[in-house]
């Protein structure tokens, strides 16, 4: 049990060298700003004049933090 608790939980976290609670805190900011991304989007494809560049601005701001996270670890 324990074991499966860890592989579930821990062993990513650790591999990329941050607690659970870390990772969780980054995995799901990330996930909120593709939310956002996708929001944008969805209300640029119906009034095209809004938003124009938000979703790819904000894409590629989350792509490049996170190559920058990739080199840290």
């Amino acid at each position: 049990m324990h074991a499966m608790l860890d592989r579930c939980f821990l062993a990513h976290p650790r591999s990329v060298n941050e607690s659970y609670p870390e990772h969780a805190a980054i995995a799901l900011r990330v996930a909120a700003r593709m939310i956002g991304a996708g929001l944008a989007a969805m209300v640029h494809g119906i009034v095209p004049c809004l938003f124009e560049t938000t979703a790819s601005r904000m894409i590629k701001a989350l792509h490049d933090e996170i190559a920058a996270r990739s080199t840290m670890t």
